[in-house]
């Protein structure tokens, strides 16, 4: 009779590590790149908050044929008026007074956003540092009469062409443009 070698099923220790290896590499190279990808989404969403802010004053002006403002907030419930940077958070309210101050026993808040993501800066240019202001037309408009028109950019911590900026043109609408370089 003959002896019958039996073959066990399974893996060599020199083949378990070829794959070990082959997986760590893959991972080395995918996990950085799924980052950026988090990051650009995070990014993204920020910049779609705000654009949903304004369009929403814009189209409740039109509607409520009154002014409406979204302005710069750290509280949710008053102003900011320092600085350029829209990143604390903004609130949208109706404005009959027309001083780009929510004033809450005589204004109607109508949303509220606060800070969602600590890395992103968004910095808005000298007409729109502060508050952007919808007419009963939907042309976005500075308390003193004349057309308000600026950018935002919005920013993360990378440096390169990974920034969004959002338009806000003389009539009042929203564009945004991608791939703006960031500091």
């Amino acid at each position: 009779m003959r002896n019958k070698i039996k073959m066990s099923a399974g893996f060599t220790l020199l083949e378990l590590m070829l794959v070990i290896g082959i997986a760590g590499l893959i991972l080395t190279m995918g996990i950085p790149s799924f980052m950026d990808s988090v990051k650009s989404n995070r990014l993204a969403t920020r910049a779609n908050e705000l654009v949903t802010a304004l369009n929403l004053a814009r189209s409740e002006s039109i509607k409520r044929g009154l002014r409406i403002t979204v302005c710069k907030s750290t509280t949710g419930s008053s102003c900011l008026t320092t600085g350029s940077n829209w990143t604390a958070g903004w609130i949208v309210f109706t404005d009959q007074n027309n001083n780009a101050v929510y004033d809450s026993a005589s204004e109607t808040l109508l949303r509220v956003q606060a800070n969602q993501a600590s890395n992103i800066t968004m910095n808005g240019t000298t007409n729109i540092a502060n508050y952007v202001s919808y007419v009963a037309s939907g042309r976005s408009q500075l308390i003193a009469g004349s057309t308000q028109a600026g950018n935002i950019t919005v920013c993360d911590d990378r440096i390169g062409n990974v920034g969004i900026d959002l338009e806000i043109n003389t009539v009042g609408r929203v564009r945004t443009t991608r791939s703006i370089a960031c500091p």
